[in-house]
């Protein structure tokens, strides 16, 4: 299936208007980045990459998206024909998957011909910057688990399939332990988790049938839910009982979930009770409606907890659901370009750029100034075929893992360079444009 036509409109008008100007394959520049951090949010991570590079690999127009744009009855016949035989050609740079970023810095930078590069804006933005969002919530949650567990279970509550799936693999690159989304899994090559729901309990004459039943068809990892009818009352001694029945067969219990109540009066009581009935190597998992805030609540009690598992919270980014990513024009057949804004946080960064991090943070400078430093931005795509093979989730999530404790102490927001700095303000000047609002 082609990407072609997922985009905004706008970006079909401007090409078209680039074509009739005869300015549609001028080298350009356009940079993605962020502005802002995501409410809640502390670090965040870089993801949704080799997915970009997949739909970018060869994009273009099939026929059928040509009859459909035809049939708008909007665009020049000479144009269609033109975007017919259009395939992306362009270079892309990119911070790879699992990198902590930060506000500012390029992302991404896209060289091309003009109209390329201005069409897979809308692309862009939403691959990167949901799955960086999702990336960045699930390290917030992570972090906030102390190194328990986390388990990803929220595909029944984002924003349709492709959401699902986008949201899972974002998840496990941010820190998550395993996923309940079977078909992330198989695609990604993600590990998988998942117990029973209530239903099965009830589907049962009786709790204890269900989870003996649950147990004697996986009796090596049997993990109960406890609080379809009462959790200390009733699931907790029906558990054990089974436990118990499980060790006779030289099996043991793998451990039991909560999903609602107190969680940390809750864990206290049932770990006290799986221990004294020498049920100790038992897990505590626990859900409802968790996240990074509840979690730490939990972990700063010292709750008798081993796993979490975390699902709408994370997946809808609930705390703050919009990733302020925007992907802004910086050179043009050769000249840099910027935007000015009475606000200044809207104003962009000219010219074709790098970012270099080294031990005093990241420093954002044009790219053939040479700092000291790693550089972030790597080759990734030549003339629309990618320069190395496609990327792993794990690879992405152990890069995350490393880039957080490289960063450790970072300063923040990166610093320009003397160079860019003065470019910047030169073409602010020439543009004759105040940078703050009049009185």
């Amino acid at each position: 299936m082609s990407d072609a036509l997922f985009t905004d409109f706008y970006e079909l008008t401007m090409m078209a208007g680039y074509h009739a100007a005869g300015r549609a394959d001028e080298p350009a520049v356009f940079d993605l980045f962020f502005r802002h951090n995501p409410e809640g949010v502390d670090l965040v991570v870089c993801a949704g990459l080799e997915p970009v590079l997949e739909s970018l690999e060869g994009l273009s127009f099939t026929r059928d998206e040509i009859d459909y744009l035809a049939s708008l009855d909007r665009f020049d016949p000479a144009f269609l024909e033109w975007l017919a035989e259009l395939e992306f050609t362009g270079d892309v740079w990119a911070i790879p998957e699992g990198e902590i970023v930060f506000g500012d810095e390029p992302l991404v930078r896209v060289e091309g011909p003009l109209a390329q590069a201005q069409l897979v804006e809308t692309l862009l933005i939403n691959r990167i910057a949901y799955s960086s969002l999702i990336a960045s919530n699930a390290l917030q949650v992570t972090r906030a688990a102390r190194g328990k567990p986390v388990l990803e279970f929220g595909a029944r509550r984002a924003h349709g399939p492709d959401g699902a799936i986008t949201a899972t693999r974002a998840a496990m690159i941010g820190g998550c332990a395993s996923t309940s989304n079977v078909e992330a899994a198989r695609r990604f090559g993600l590990p998988l988790s998942g117990t029973q729901a209530h239903s099965w309990v009830m589907a049962w004459e009786s709790e204890a049938e269900a989870f003996r039943a649950y147990a004697r068809v996986f009796p090596e990892d049997c993990i109960l839910l406890l609080d379809t009818y009462d959790t200390l009352h009733v699931g907790l001694p029906h558990a054990l009982e089974v436990a118990d029945e499980l060790a006779a067969d030289g099996h043991e219990l793998g451990g039991v979930r909560l999903d609602s109540g107190d969680l940390d009066s809750l864990s206290r009581e049932v770990r006290a009770r799986l221990d004294a009935a020498g049920h100790t190597q038992a897990r505590i998992v626990v859900s409802g409606d968790l996240d990074a805030p509840r979690i730490e609540d939990l972990e700063r009690a010292d709750a008798p907890i081993d796993a979490y598992g975390v699902g709408t919270a994370l997946v809808t980014a609930r705390q703050d659901p919009a990733f302020s990513g925007v992907y802004k024009l910086a050179e043009v057949d050769g000249n840099p370009v910027l935007k000015v804004s009475s606000t200044p946080e809207k104003a962009t960064n000219p010219g074709r750029k790098q970012v270099w991090r080294g031990a005093d943070g990241d420093v954002i400078g044009l790219a053939d100034e040479g700092l000291e430093g790693r550089e972030m931005l790597e080759l990734a795509m030549r003339d629309g075929r990618r320069t190395r093979p496609a990327r792993s989730v794990a690879e992405a999530a152990e890069r995350c893992r490393e880039s957080v404790t490289r960063v450790g102490e970072h300063p923040g927001q990166p610093r320009r360079t003397e160079r860019l700095q003065a470019l910047r303000d030169r073409l602010t000047d020439e543009l004759a444009v105040p940078t703050s609002p009049s009185t």
